[in-house]
């Protein structure tokens, strides 16, 4: 599309073009849904299957390591198979996969089929930000752009929302349902949006490269989540893991830097742009969704809030998405740097507001810290994603994209067991803290007002202080979290000076 037959705005592109970004919105929030709609019927899944928190926790970890590890395949399988049958086939496993999870009769099949959903759903990012990139003229792919990350922001932040409500009008099997229409819908839209002759420029699949990166990412995961659990490195295990993934890691750079066709090539990362960009997804990525996993445990074990206000309060975040719309296009048209420099300046400011929480806080508190980091999110998804590819060449832009996406995927999944660590760490210290200043015979800590079954001179008494002391000591272990998530921000917040501007497009 050049010249005069080119559509001066978005509403002058063609049916064929609203339909690709119908499609692309569509599976982007399919994908999205399903990251965070787990968390919010976790308890439900706890109880119906009587298991731990730490074994119901493995649905979600394993999903995200299974969308990193599947991500990198996508450049090779457009190759081979064109991006229709590629995305069609992807949605068909995904949506299969959502409906076998909301059957699934014990932990080890829900687990099982999480994992298929995160290998399924690991090339529609990527795919779906390719074919935006290759299918619109540049003044046109910043507005594309917006509209791709629609489903991209909006999914993460539905998800909890509908989950919740379907969980607590029916159960939580009734979450995982509800993507199978979602997901039917998307497959009629690939069909008629994407041609079969489409395809990316790789040919060429490096199994070394592939399975080397693989078990590095998988080892890192499994060391990030199952540390804190093991005591480290005084676990054979978590010294196994270690060994298993630097030696994979190790593989797999030689393997790139001397291979005539890697898995990954390397001399991408001499765009400097793409690697500014990667970096700065990869800290998206811990900010897009760290947030969606502890509010609801937060709200649910400290706060003894029902699943459909959890949600609604989660979902707040939605608004600021919406709200963030309105003024995104001329800023990413006119200041990307500058936009992308703010919105994760602003995710920082919520972050820490967030930090300030304390165990009193109330609705109020948390519908307009996530209010802002949602509009932050959004201010700074489209120039990042713009920037990161405006000086890569066109034939790279389906590996740049799975490489973007893995990265974002990767920061989530690692962020999310870095923040666990950090709250189960930072409770129990907090905890021995306080309880060891706590004593019958300091006549400074009576408090008469106190009911009776509080006073420590009975178990009960005992049980109920020692209960309130954890809550306390959970708090500030959220607290820290949310201090992490500032820090992340505010130090990626530079980078985007650093980046070159877009050539305009003659």
């Amino acid at each position: 599309m050049s010249g005069s037959s080119a559509p001066k705005n978005i509403f002058q592109i063609g049916l064929k073009l609203w339909l690709i970004l119908l499609m692309v919105q569509l599976s982007n929030m399919l994908f999205g849904m399903t990251i965070t709609i787990a968390n919010v019927v976790l308890p439900q899944i706890r109880g119906t299957m009587s298991v731990s928190q730490d074994e119901a926790s493995w649905s979600i970890t394993l999903n995200l390591v299974a969308a990193a590890v599947a991500t990198p395949l996508t450049g090779w399988l457009a190759g081979r198979l064109g991006w229709r049958t590629l995305m069609f086939g992807t949605v068909l496993g995904f949506t299969i996969s959502s409906f076998l999870c909301a059957v699934a009769p014990n932990l080890e099949t829900l687990i099982l089929f999480r994992i298929g959903q995160g290998i399924f759903g690991a090339p529609i990012m990527p795919l779906g930000q390719a074919i935006i990139l290759s299918s619109f003229p540049k003044h046109l792919q910043p507005t594309a752009i917006v509209l791709w990350g629609v489903g991209a922001v909006f999914g993460p932040v539905v998800g909890p929302v509908i989950g919740s409500m379907m969980a607590e009008l029916y159960d939580w099997r009734a979450a995982f349902f509800i993507l199978v229409p979602v997901g039917a819908v998307t497959l009629a839209c690939i069909w008629f949006a994407l041609s079969s002759h489409n395809k990316g420029e790789r040919n060429h699949f490096d199994w070394i490269g592939f399975l080397a990166l693989s078990l590095a990412i998988i080892a890192l995961q499994l060391i990030f989540d199952r540390g804190h659990r093991l005591d480290w490195f005084d676990s054979h295990v978590i010294t196994f893991l270690t060994v298993i993934g630097l030696l994979s890691f190790w593989i797999f750079l030689v393997h790139c830097f001397f291979s005539k066709n890697p898995f990954v090539n390397l001399r991408i990362f001499l765009d400097k742009n793409f690697s500014l960009g990667t970096i700065i997804s990869f800290i998206m990525g811990t900010l897009a969704f760290t947030g969606l996993v502890l509010f609801p445990s937060l709200l649910h074990d400290l706060r003894g809030y029902p699943d459909s206000l959890i949600g609604i309060l989660v979902g707040s975040r939605g608004f600021g998405n919406w709200i963030a719309f309105l003024v995104i296009i001329p800023l990413t048209k006119s200041l990307p740097r500058v936009s992308l420099s703010i919105g994760l300046l602003i995710q920082a400011f919520a972050s820490y507001m967030m930090a300030q929480f304390d165990i009193n806080l109330t609705n109020f508190d948390i519908i307009w810290t996530n209010v802002l980091l949602g509009f932050g999110q959004s201010i700074a998804f489209t120039p990042m994603a713009i920037l990161a590819f405006a000086t890569l060449p066109k034939k790279q832009i389906t590996e740049g994209t799975t490489i973007f996406t893995l990265m974002r995927n990767f920061g989530s999944s690692i962020f999310i067991s870095l923040s666990v660590l950090v709250l189960l760490r930072s409770t129990s210290q907090s905890y021995s803290n306080i309880s060891e200043n706590l004593s019958l015979f300091y006549k400074g800590q009576s408090i008469p007002s106190l009911p009776s079954d509080w006073m420590p001179d009975g178990l009960l008494g005992l049980h109920q202080v020692s209960e309130e002391i954890l809550r306390q000591a959970s708090m500030i272990g959220y607290i820290n979290s949310f201090h992490l998530m500032a820090l992340a921000a505010f130090l990626a917040a530079p980078l985007a000076i650093f980046m070159r501007l877009p050539q305009k497009e003659p």
